[in-house]
């Protein structure tokens, strides 16, 4: 399996993914509907977004975005094509998007999860801090995570290296 960015050619491609993995979960087709503009990945935005994609034999098999600017950020979207889940997939993906985050510079990132995700998540080392309301279903909460990718300095610096 091949963790490479992605291009703006394949943004239909991964929006078709990201609802193809958020119905996974068993959501209803109003559901569905309702939060689609969630799922969406322009073109346009996909190298702004640091978008990564897991591939095998020329085929997606998911991908994830890295967004916002340090220090703080944010993993915007992780999905798995719902063939490929419990593979692997999306622990190389997580992991790819925290060393990638470390590397430019942040030190945290957030992570607005669907409920179903959570406990992948606090597997790999994310803590739940709040609750954060659905940006499509009105009264909605979804959990609200955090991971340390780097830790800091009381000034904000980077802490001292140990040779």
């Amino acid at each position: 399996m091949l963790i490479r960015a992605a291009r703006a050619d394949e943004a239909e491609i991964l929006s078709e993914l990201a609802i193809r993995s958020k119905a996974y979960w068993g959501y209803d087709e109003t559901f569905m509907a309702t939060c689609r503009h969630e799922l969406v990945v322009p073109a346009s935005e996909v190298e702004n977004l640091r978008t990564a994609v897991a591939e095998r034999d020329g085929h997606i098999l998911g991908f994830a975005t890295l967004e916002g600017e340090p220090p703080e950020g944010a993993l915007g979207m992780l999905f798995i094509d719902p063939r490929a889940i419990g593979e692997g997939i999306g622990r190389r993906l997580f992991e790819h998007v925290t060393s990638t985050a470390r590397g430019l510079g942040f030190a945290r990132l957030t992570i607005d999860a669907d409920p179903n995700a959570e406990p992948f998540y606090l597997a790999m080392g994310a803590t739940r801090i709040a609750s954060t309301p659905s940006d499509s279903i009105p009264g909605r909460m979804l959990p609200l995570l955090v991971i340390t990718v780097a830790e800091r300095g009381a000034g904000g610096e980077d802490p001292p290296s140990r040779d």
